[in-house]
């Protein structure tokens, strides 16, 4: 990417998608051999809300060792590789978000995570999305409000793909974000993936305009393909210029599909200068 008001943005890496070629416990030290400060991780633990203790332990000890710092974690969100995509909003699984929202809250105080990405989970055949919609906010209010005690704020997201996902524009999640605000919880806020929005069509311009003051993270992918920025058509460099031009100043995720076999080979668009906090 070119000098541009970009460079002023922070970058972190993705674990969960990215450094795949290694075990899951040796990526945060493979991060930070890469050059970068920080990372963040979906829920390491997707069939379980509430993993063993000592599982837990040796993550967070991965990311210790490693000395890198930990901004980002999802909550409990089922298997995002299979057919779930959150299950906050899902009636039947409830419970396994609210059992889940107190593990993750202490392993983000442990690292210091200071923010928590809600996945909303797909609508359910035979359920009223207004009902949905009550249980999702519920669970959300009650989410930002632990991670409230901890100095972290709650994401909201839309996605892409074929799943039955309800938020599919910033439109969408940033309603989300306002509605919960609404019902008392003030640290919640809306993850900005260009990725997603871009292949759901959303006009990232005017996504970025209409709702900087709501944007709580960044997290980037090129268009088509989820590959590094170089390999589709999506012009991020324009888009990350833009929300930082307008005052953006948080982390970006890198949240894609390495094209090349080694994660590290995927990395030349951005200097290694350019990779450290």
């Amino acid at each position: 990417m070119a000098e541009t008001d970009a460079h002023r943005l922070r970058y972190l890496v993705n674990c969960s998608i990215m450094f795949t070629e290694l075990p899951l416990l040796e990526r945060p030290a493979a991060a930070r051999d890469a050059g970068f400060d920080a990372v963040e991780f979906w829920w390491p633990w997707p069939e379980h809300p509430v993993p063993p203790e000592a599982e837990v332990d040796a993550f967070a000890r991965s990311i210790e060792d490693a000395g890198v710092q930990l901004i980002g974690l999802n909550f409990f969100a089922g298997d995002l590789a299979g057919p779930d995509c959150g299950v906050l909003s899902i009636p039947a699984r409830s419970a396994q978000f609210r059992d889940n929202i107190p593990v993750a809250i202490a392993l983000g105080e442990r690292l210091g995570v200071r923010a928590f990405n809600a996945l909303y989970g797909n609508r359910i055949e035979g359920t009223d999305p207004p009902e949905q919609n009550a249980v999702g906010t519920d669970n959300l209010v009650l989410a930002a409000r632990e991670a409230e005690r901890i100095g972290a704020t709650v994401l909201v997201e839309a996605v892409s793909g074929p799943k039955p996902y309800p938020l599919r524009t910033a439109d969408d999640a940033v309603a989300v974000v306002r509605r919960v605000r609404a019902a008392g919880a003030t640290n919640v806020g809306f993850l900005c993936d260009l990725f997603h929005l871009a292949s759901n069509g959303d006009d990232l311009g005017a996504a970025i305009e209409r709702h900087i003051s709501d944007i709580a993270h960044v997290q980037i992918a090129d268009a088509p393909g989820r590959g590094e920025p170089g390999s589709g058509a999506l012009d991020l460099d324009r888009h990350l210029t833009d929300l930082a031009a307008r005052g953006y100043a948080g982390w970006v995720g890198l949240e894609y599909k390495p094209t090349t076999a080694a994660t590290v080979d995927s990395l030349g668009w951005l200097p290694r200068d350019r990779r450290g906090a």
